[in-house]
């Protein structure tokens, strides 16, 4: 179960980063989207949500 939370995690990231570089992409080199929200949006893919997804671990259950 905790697998699957991780995959949709990564894949939400995945998805921030095409995001992010389909804001990049637009326009002429002045456009505010390119300028201040893709290089948002990309950061806080890379390094929030791709690790978060890599690294959630969730709670273990006990054996005993």
């Amino acid at each position: 179960m905790n697998n699957k939370k991780n995959i949709l995690i990564v894949a939400f990231g995945v998805l921030l980063v095409v995001v992010g570089f389909f804001c990049l992409a637009q326009g002429p080199a002045e456009n505010p989207v390119s300028l201040t929200v893709a290089p948002l949006i990309l950061a806080f893919a890379y390094l929030v949500v791709v690790p978060v997804g890599i690294l959630w671990g969730g709670k273990k259950k006990n054996g005993n």
